[in-house]
């Protein structure tokens, strides 16, 4: 390859794909991406300190990786011809920017699990802003959702966390109220206390399942990233994730109030209730990979065979 800043079109899609990773805009991209993480290496290392402890934030540990083999599956599809977009480079910047000062301009004080959060953004943000200067326009329009996948780096914001957590919580003891009464077991609910025979206990904020339902919102966003194309069925079944994940809660609140009334009172401290939630997650990807493998099927039919395969078409 004679000029590393252009991919000759001549090229097979996966020679192409091949020399991008050598191309001299590649690896312009790659010395920012390093050069910010030295900048950060700090509010990083705080980032990824707070992924390895808390539950809600492990993901994070995964995204960068994610979003390098999308990047990779669209390197043999890239155009040939990708100038550095300074417009894009520069409002990103400006974000970025904006971002930083926040607290500074604001009464947003950013303290604790917030100060990863503020300083994700700035790193994410300045990444998008190299990848406008160094790899251009036209690859970023290519490359826009491993870019915008990067988001899920960022920490979700304590108040955001304490608002989802409620909404999850209110809506999942709603249902589970349902639940009880149609399988005919005798329950009174006092907002988030449920009185059933022989105990009392609380959906309490633990019982929320934030982690499982923001797990399965970018499950289901990758879902419907690799195998959809139609907007409409992509944003059907991200929306499916809010009432999965308010039945998932409520089906597991089911099941524990069920053991306490029929085996005893002692069955709050089963397995069920302490580590059961990766199970309950499990069956709720069921339903969703039902729906997303039902849209594929609606998007992709079955071909018939061809006429020519049928004694029809077949030449005398």
């Amino acid at each position: 390859m004679g000029d590393t800043e252009t991919i000759e079109a001549s090229e097979p899609p996966k020679d192409r794909g091949r020399a991008a990773w050598r191309d001299r805009r590649v690896l312009a991209f790659a010395g920012c991406c390093a050069g910010l993480a030295v900048a950060l290496f700090g509010p990083l290392g705080e980032l990824f300190s707070l992924a390895r402890k808390e539950e809600i934030h492990s993901h994070i540990l995964l995204i960068p990786l994610v979003s390098i083999y999308l990047t990779w599956q669209q390197a043999g599809t890239l155009p040939a011809q990708s100038r550095p977009s300074w417009g894009g480079a520069i409002v990103f910047g400006l974000l970025a920017l904006a971002v930083f000062l926040l607290p500074r301009i604001t009464t947003w004080e950013a303290a604790g699990s917030d100060r990863s959060t503020l300083w994700a953004a700035v790193y994410v943000l300045l990444v998008v802003a190299s990848g406008f200067a160094c790899l251009g326009g036209a690859w970023m329009k290519r490359l826009a959702f491993p870019f915008a996948f990067l988001v899920f780096m960022v920490p979700l914001p304590g108040a955001w966390m304490v608002g989802i957590e409620q909404f999850l919580m209110v809506a999942s003891a709603e249902v589970a109220h349902w639940f009880f009464q149609w399988s005919g077991t005798p329950v009174y609910r006092d907002g988030q206390v449920m009185e059933l025979p022989g105990m009392t206990f609380e959906v309490a904020q633990e019982c929320s399942g934030i982690r499982s339902s923001y797990v399965l919102f970018i499950t289901s966003l990758l879902a419907s990233y690799m195998f959809l194309r139609k907007p409409g069925h992509r944003i059907l079944l991200v929306a499916a994730v809010i009432p999965l994940g308010i039945v998932r809660n409520a089906l597991r609140v089911l099941v524990i109030g069920l053991l306490c009334v029929h085996k005893g009172p002692h069955m709050i401290d089963h397995w069920i209730h302490h580590r059961g939630g990766p199970v309950f997650f499990a069956l709720s990807l069921v339903p969703l990979f039902l729906l997303a493998g039902w849209l594929y099927l609606r998007e992709n039919p079955r071909k018939k065979g061809s006429d020519s395969s049928s004694p029809q078409g077949q030449n005398a």
